[in-house]
């Protein structure tokens, strides 16, 4: 349990939506020949934006008919589930988790950030239509600059955890904050500049966005409105675990060419994150201020 409190959460931000079913349809992203789902996650892992990720012109992408699915039975029931969360649920169930860790960063983002503005989330399952174009679940959560807006399907957890990571709560909630990590980079600017720096920009941004995630972690359980108990080094550990777990150099191998890397090896994303644990300190966040990445 890492969830103090009780009562209702605000789900006023968060919306479901998806297909089901899962894969791309008619969307003109490609997932390449023969590459399997757990393949695709991991190469597209907090990933930004599925159109430049893959290569794909997000401005006409069309996701498959009815990928939005707003108004399918399974989003009603997905819509209801979310509506109901309370704390007490985010620790016991994924849904109410990302809710609840959403509620969480809005808070301390607002304190450390002025003129920050709360991201839109997107809870679905299979497809997805997005402001950046067509997703899908097989892609693992995301965020969209286009509609700043995160996009999390929940089985995803389960996923990492294959992947040699954690699906402990902690863990979870480095997902959700890591892609809020990225709002707050669009907020500033960074996101933008990375993007127009290819390979190196890209690791930049991702290790940025877990050092943004550690420095939520450090807030998310001080102070009178605290939403987290206090963290445990054995929570910190499942963070630990899931960033080794989805380095580049564990994700390609130790002798695949850095210069390809694109969201930083396994030391590095550990490393920022407890950059960002130590002392909560947006401004220590700055990997485009150093060449010691």
């Amino acid at each position: 349990m890492t969830f103090q409190g009780s009562g209702p959460l605000d789900t006023s931000d968060v919306s479901a939506g998806g297909s089901g079913g899962g894969g791309f349809g008619g969307g003109k992203i490609a997932l390449g020949g023969g590459v399997g789902v757990i393949v695709t996650i991991v190469a597209l892992l907090f990933g930004l934006n599925p159109g430049d990720i893959l290569g794909g012109d997000s401005s006409n992408q069309q996701a498959a008919p009815g990928s939005q699915g707003t108004d399918s039975a399974e989003n009603r029931e997905l819509q209801a589930h979310i509506d109901s969360c309370t704390v007490e649920m985010a620790n016991t169930d994924d849904v109410c988790r990302i809710v609840a860790t959403k509620d969480s960063l809005n808070k301390v983002w607002a304190k450390q950030m002025r003129g920050y503005t709360k991201p839109e989330t997107r809870i679905f399952a299979g497809n997805i239509s997005t402001g950046c174009g067509a997703a899908s679940s097989a892609m693992g959560p995301f965020y969209c600059p286009a509609d700043r807006t995160a996009y999390f399907d929940p089985a995803f957890f389960a996923d990492l955890k294959r992947m040699g990571g954690s699906d402990g709560p902690l863990a979870q909630e480095y997902v959700v904050a890591h892609e809020f990590g990225h709002h707050v980079e669009n907020l500033t600017g960074v996101l933008a500049k990375g993007q127009r720096m290819g390979n190196d920009g890209s690791r930049r941004i991702e290790l940025q966005a877990d050092c943004l995630a550690g420095v939520w972690a450090y807030h998310a359980d001080k102070g009178p409105d605290a939403m987290l108990k206090p963290l445990t080094e054995d929570q910190i550990a499942t963070v630990i675990k899931s960033a080794q777990a989805i380095g580049d150099d564990t994700i390609q191998g130790s002798n695949s060419n850095p210069e390809g890397w694109t969201h930083g090896s396994s030391t590095q994303r550990v490393r920022w994150f407890k950059i960002g644990y130590d002392g909560g300190k947006p401004s220590r966040c700055d990997t485009f201020a150093t060449n010691d990445l």
